[in-house]
C-alpha cells in the first residue's frame, strides 16, 4: 500500500510539474524555484531526480508518454483511413497546445529533451506511413508513393518541431500539426472526378 501510494505522489508531482513547465518553461527555474512553486520540498524532487536536468527531462519524458497514449487513444475507434490520419495528428496538436513558446524554446536549447521531442516525432511519422499504407491498400487513398507520402510528413513535423515553421509562418506547433492534417488528408483523398478519369 505504502509502495502503491509513493507510486500515486510520484505521478501527481510529475503531472504538476509538467503543467508548469508546459505554461512557462523550464530554462529559469532553479530547483528551489521548482520545489516553492510545487508546494514540496527539494528533497521531495531529488527523490524523483538527482539534478535540475534530470527532473526536466524525467518531466518531458512524462509529457510525451502520456501525450502517446492519448493520441493513440485518439485512432482507436476510428475506421475511415483519412479520418485516422486527421485524428492522429489532431490529437498530436491538441498534446501540444499546453505547450508554451517559452517550453518549446527551452525544448529546442536543451539536447536531453530534444533528443526526446525528436524521437517521438519519427514515432509518430511511422504511424502516419502506417495509416497511410493501410488506406492504399483498402482503396480509400489514390495510389501513393507512401514513402514520400511518409518523408513529406516526417520533413514538415522535423520542423515543426525544431522551431522552423513558427518562424517562418508564424503558426504554433499545434495549429502546424492541424494544417498539416487537413493537407495530408485532403490530397490522398480519391475525389470524384479522379475516379471518373479526368485529369
Amino acid at each position: 500500500m505504502t509502495v502503491r501510494r509513493g507510486a500515486a505522489r510520484r505521478t501527481e508531482l510529475l503531472d504538476a510539474l509538467v503543467e508548469l513547465l508546459l505554461a512557462e518553461g523550464f530554462a529559469s527555474f532553479t530547483l528551489d524555484d521548482l520545489a516553492a512553486r510545487l508546494h514540496c520540498s527539494k528533497r521531495t524532487l531529488y527523490a524523483l531526480a538527482s539534478s535540475k536536468e534530470q527532473l526536466v527531462r524525467a518531466a518531458v519524458v512524462h509529457f510525451f508518454r502520456n501525450a502517446t497514449v492519448t493520441v493513440e487513444q485518439a485512432t482507436a475507434g476510428v475506421s475511415d483511413p483519412a479520418g485516422r490520419i486527421a485524428a492522429y495528428l489532431q490529437a498530436v496538436a491538441d498534446a501540444l497546445r499546453p505547450a508554451s513558446a517559452a517550453f518549446i524554446d527551452d525544448v529546442a536549447a536543451f539536447a536531453p529533451a530534444t533528443e526526446i521531442y525528436e524521437r517521438n516525432t519519427r514515432a509518430a511519422a511511422t504511424r502516419i506511413r502506417e495509416f497511410v499504407d493501410d488506406g492504399v491498400a483498402a482503396g480509400a487513398f489514390r495510389d501513393v508513393h507512401t514513402g514520400f507520402v511518409a518523408d513529406v510528413v516526417a520533413s514538415t513535423m522535423v520542423r515543426i518541431q525544431r522551431r522552423e515553421v513558427a518562424a517562418t509562418t508564424g503558426l504554433s506547433d499545434a495549429e502546424a500539426y492541424t494544417e498539416l492534417a487537413v493537407l495530408v488528408t485532403t490530397g490522398l483523398r480519391i475525389t470524384e472526378s479522379a475516379g471518373h478519369g479526368s485529369p
